[in-house]
């Protein structure tokens, strides 16, 4: 189990961080919250990082709009976390995420994130020079971003049947990115690695998790 602390961005923003793992670890992770806050799931997806021995920090991107963000995922939460990322702008975003960051100054670093985090994992690739590998869980903005430039090997994950994300926008994505790895994950739908959401998808969370693990194994060895 990790512990809330307060961070504070390059533009005096103080916000708080769920943070986990071993301080002393060589390598560390960034773990981006999707619409609904660091909420019981990012914390649990820190701390699985966190026992794989890596430092974990996961910035509660929603303090600039609302502190405390804790969502569910009902219609009414999904309604609340698009309000509050409204009122986010993506400079505001990557400030918190560079903040995450210089936490874990001095360690090779990854970042991870899911929804609106799965999109502001690949600005930490393409927006930061931060981080060495950057895995994306079904970001619905990336495609809208496609054709920015990597500082560092990206990994990127998607449902078929993810009713936000059409399979025509993930071919757009691989035309844009042929360097990017980009999984599609045979009836899967928005959501499937969150065991606490009607989509989960237990197979395909496992090997997404493994694609990603690997990936960070290796692109953080050094």
């Amino acid at each position: 189990m990790g512990e809330i602390i307060q961070l504070t961005a390059a533009d005096g923003f103080s916000f708080a961080a769920y943070v986990a793992g071993p301080a002393d670890a060589t390598r560390g992770i960034v773990v981006l919250q999707e619409i609904f806050g660091v909420n019981h799931h990012i914390r649990d997806m820190a701390d699985r990082f966190a026992a794989l021995g890596y430092a974990v920090v996961a910035p509660a991107l929603f303090d600039r709009a609302q502190t405390g963000v804790e969502l569910g995922y009902t219609q009414d939460d999904v309604g609340k976390g698009r309000e509050l990322r409204m009122k986010l702008s993506d400079p505001q975003v990557m400030l918190d995420i560079e903040a995450a960051s210089a936490h874990l100054a001095g360690k090779t670093l990854g970042i991870v994130g899911y929804c609106f985090g799965g999109t502001a994992a690949w600005w930490g690739a393409t927006r930061s020079s931060a981080f060495a590998a950057s895995s994306c869980w079904y970001g619905g903005g990336i495609p809208g971003t496609k054709n920015e430039s990597a500082n560092c090997p990206v990994q990127m994950h998607f449902g078929e049947m993810d009713a936000s994300i059409p399979m025509t926008d993930v071919d757009t994505v691989r035309a844009a990115q042929p360097k990017v790895e980009v999984f599609v994950y045979r009836g899967a739908q928005h959501g499937f690695g969150c065991d606490e959401r009607g989509s989960y998808s237990r197979l395909d969370y496992e090997l997404a998790q493994q694609r990603t693990v690997e990936f960070f194994a290796k692109h953080l060895a050094g």
